[in-house]
């Protein structure tokens, strides 16, 4: 069972609430997937699910799925699952951080709707890439052994 967390966001902490089963479930399968296709390459490190990661001085956010560069320990892909509880942190206050420190990838992996936000780091912040749903395939051509149907990752285990 997963516990209650905290992030700070601008010197703020933020109270997030545990994770439901179907979330954990949904993260389960992503880190899963993802080990699978990062395990045996040196250049990237898969962290824990909701690891703090320090992005400023008074800014320490806990992605769902956060994968970093070995080199320098700098965020390259943060998956955030949107809670139902409190989907605005998610979509909008992270999002935003997200852009100003200018992560490379940014999933939004939403279980209300079955379906994956992918964006891309621009000069002009974030872009939207695509938004994946059904049997369409989430993949990243920077970590080409990843590859996962949609409909996988949200299916429900009996």
């Amino acid at each position: 069972m997963s516990l209650p967390y905290e992030e700070i966001l601008g010197g703020a902490t933020l109270a997030r609430s545990a994770p439901s089963a179907r979330h954990e479930g949904i993260c389960d399968r992503l880190h899963a997937a993802m080990n699978a296709s990062v395990s045996n390459t040196a250049a990237t490190q898969l962290l824990a699910p909701r690891t703090k990661i320090q992005v400023a001085r008074n800014t320490a956010l806990r992605p769902d799925l956060a994968l970093v560069t070995t080199a320098t320990g700098k965020l390259f892909l943060a998956v955030e699952i949107v809670s139902r509880d409190d989907h605005q942190a998610d979509t909008v206050v992270k999002k935003e951080v997200y852009e100003q420190i200018r992560v490379p990838r940014l999933w939004m992996v939403d279980p209300r709707y079955d379906n994956v936000e992918i964006y891309h780091s621009t000069e002009y912040g974030l872009q939207l890439k695509a938004i994946l749903a059904g049997s369409e395939v989430l993949s990243e051509k920077l970590i080409p052994e990843f590859q996962m149907v949609v409909s996988e990752l949200f299916a429900m285990q009996k």
